[in-house]
């Protein structure tokens, strides 16, 4: 990968993910910082506050918990584009309600929101997800849960339509690189194969 340019009146990008557990978001996100991003992770931060999820704070509390985190990244994500630092959150934004008020948050900091998709099939997913359940109790990344609470998340999880603007994420973050140098605020368009 090269560095991202360092034209001072380019506009600072902040890359949004949008994918289930499993998809690759982190793996994507730790190679964008590679090229100068700055990553931003709720889940490491739940990590860091409230410790392993069903084992230090019950199953139940999750999005209670996540909530203020949420709050906390956002305030850290506006901060970072004001001060012209591109950046990744390495999220799942499940919904298009959420999409829509964390694009309008970059929006607002001066930054250019691209939003990212990683379709990835279920059987690849929880393979990845039985390798990360070993780590839980010591890699913050790595929320334990079941396949049974796999499939249950993808009943909540509402994929981007072509009403959205986004890019499609096939595992080369070069071509993220490359489809990212051209976003312009307000004219992003959905790309398919990058």
């Amino acid at each position: 990968m090269t560095a991202l340019d360092s034209d001072p009146a380019r506009a600072p990008h902040a890359i949004l993910m949008t994918g289930m557990p499993g998809a690759g978001k982190t793996t994507l996100a730790r190679a964008l910082t590679t090229v100068g991003y700055r990553r931003l992770c709720p889940d490491e931060e739940m990590f860091r506050r409230y410790g392993r999820y069903g084992t230090d704070f019950p199953r139940g509390q999750f999005r209670v918990r996540e909530a203020p985190v949420l709050q906390d990244i956002g305030a850290e994500l506006r901060a970072m584009l004001e001060a012209g630092t591109d950046a990744v959150v390495d999220h799942g934004f499940w919904t298009p309600r959420e999409r829509t008020e964390w694009k309008t948050l970059v929006q607002e900091a001066g930054g250019v929101p691209v939003l990212i998709y990683l379709p990835v099939p279920h059987a690849l997913r929880w393979a990845r997800i039985e390798q990360r359940n070993a780590l839980a109790d010591h890699d913050a990344n790595s929320i334990e849960f079941s396949e049974e609470d796999l499939l249950r998340f993808a009943g909540r999880f509402e994929p981007p339509t072509e009403d959205e603007p986004h890019i499609v994420y096939h595992g080369n973050p070069e071509a993220v690189l490359a489809a990212v140098g051209h976003a312009q605020p307000g004219t992003e368009r959905a790309r398919s194969g990058s």
